[in-house]
């Protein structure tokens, strides 16, 4: 078998290099399958999603069913009569009887090292670890959570200053790497299947609302990887003076002694302001204020007085509105 006949099934832009390393690998794309279009963006506006545009733009067939288990969805992928379905950050659970459609099965790009960080997010979860290496994996889908065989991975070093949009990035290029690699060897029938030890498996869920919030009693090192998580968007978020800010990016701070407690301000430099954690210090470096645009910390600090003693309120964040 040379191309495969393939349907994808991917939505946000992560999974746009691998559509189009698809697309480009001699393979037929018979389909695309992604979410519905939603509003997006400050304005709410009703949008495509990233994959649906590429896969317009390229002239491939839509389909945005809101489940993949109705019988009218699955008989629409049947009569695609694809080969293999390529998965990459589709955003729904793929049922049994979508599992058996393809001959060649479901094959999922996935960004980590399974079986660590299987779930909905795993970049930020490896940020937040402080994990030194991440990378990609392929497998075969079956019906748990990132739970399939193994067909490729490749590890990527994390860098001291990624944070989850550089990391993201690098990851959906080697993602679209490792998916043509994977797709040539699935062609050949040559394609390994390594199962996954699933006792050293963890867990990447959903970020919701609250787990953006910076809890300022943990260590300097897990304030800093919490940031870089959730950094450019959407955002790890404290308060000062009832005000929500997003705080985007902070470095090490020097260590102090003091009675200041978590969330303190207590230093004013020229780069930002050091803020006390459970232990050590951070430096602020990077935050935007509900309203306002991204600005520096020295910029916060002149804009909006703030003052050493002051606290990052963390109560007063949880129960903020949102930006």
């Amino acid at each position: 078998m040379s191309g495969l006949r393939a349907v994808f099934m991917g939505t946000p832009e992560f999974a746009v290099p691998s559509l189009r390393a698809l697309l480009a690998g001699g393979h037929q794309v018979v389909g695309v399958f992604t979410q519905p279009d939603k509003p997006r963006g400050r304005g709410y506006r009703v949008l495509p999603s990233p994959v649906k545009q590429a896969a317009l733009d390229a002239g491939v067939p839509v389909l945005e069913p809101v489940r993949l288990k109705d019988a009218g969805t699955v008989e629409s992928l049947q009569a695609l009569a694809p080969d293999v379905v390529v998965v990459v950050a589709y955003g729904q659970i793929l049922p049994p009887a979508v599992l058996r459609v393809p001959p060649l099965g479901c094959v999922n790009v996935h960004a980590s090292l399974l079986p660590r960080h299987r779930g909905a997010a795993p970049i930020q979860a490896a940020l937040k670890a402080g994990d030194p290496v991440t990378g990609v994996t392929t497998m075969f889908m079956d019906e748990g959570l990132d739970t399939g065989d193994i067909i490729l991975q490749r590890a990527v070093p994390i860098a001291e200053d990624d944070d989850a949009g550089s990391l993201h990035d690098r990851l959906a290029a080697l993602g679209a790497e490792l998916l043509a690699a994977t797709l040539e060897l699935l062609a050949k029938g040559a394609a390994p299947r390594f199962p996954q030890d699933h006792e050293r498996a963890t867990y990447a869920p959903k970020v919701s609302r609250a787990a953006l919030a910076i809890d300022w009693s943990l260590p300097a090192d897990q304030v800093r990887g919490h940031v870089r998580a959730f950094a450019p968007r959407p955002g790890a978020y404290t308060a000062h003076r009832g005000r929500i800010i997003k705080v985007l990016r902070v470095r090490p701070g020097p260590p102090r002694r003091g009675e200041a407690g978590p969330g303190h301000v207590v230093e004013l430099l020229p780069e930002g302001f050091a803020v006390q954690t459970g232990c050590g210090t951070v430096i602020v470096e990077q935050v935007q204020p509900s309203g306002a645009g991204t600005m520096s910390g020295r910029d916060y600090i002149n804009g909006y007085r703030l003052k050493v003693g002051e606290r990052l309120n963390l109560d007063e964040a949880a129960s903020g509105r949102r930006d």
